[in-house]
């Protein structure tokens, strides 16, 4: 009598079982770091809105940088006056109106708020602040 090689139907539910805890593991893992990736657009442009402040606060005034806090960058008024245009700050993720200055040191350091993305697949743990000190994190310095 000649013996069959192959996987028993046990061998075979022990495997598809261990691919199953696997993929239960990584799935949320890899979530976290695709969220990770696209608040990562957020945080480039906050930086380049931060930039805009500070060379605004120089070219004119602290106090007109300071009169910018509260404002955000979808109103025409904000982007015309640190000089972006409508698309500028248009990201994959990201609106203009989802990003706001909430702070102007009186160096001319802003800190700029992010929003939920209002975006198709936006991110929705926020919001995130690029803080004065340059951290980017969950609440406002």
């Amino acid at each position: 009598m000649t013996r069959r090689k192959g996987f028993t139907l046990v061998e075979l539910m022990v495997v598809i079982l261990i691919v199953g805890i696997l993929a239960a593991v990584a799935i949320p893992l890899m979530q976290g770091r695709i969220n990770k990736a696209k608040w990562s657009e957020a945080n480039a442009t906050a930086g380049t809105i931060r930039t805009a402040v500070r060379a605004y606060a120089a070219e004119t005034s602290i106090t007109s940088a300071k009169a910018l806090v509260g404002t955000n960058l979808g109103a025409a008024g904000t982007r015309n006056a640190l000089g972006f245009s409508t698309n500028d700050c248009e990201g994959t993720y990201f609106a203009s109106a989802n990003y706001s200055i909430t702070a102007v040191s009186d160096d001319g350091i802003a800190t700029i708020a992010v929003a939920n993305g209002t975006k198709t697949d936006a991110p929705t743990d926020g919001p995130y602040y690029l803080n004065a000190s340059g951290t980017w994190s969950k609440t406002a310095e």
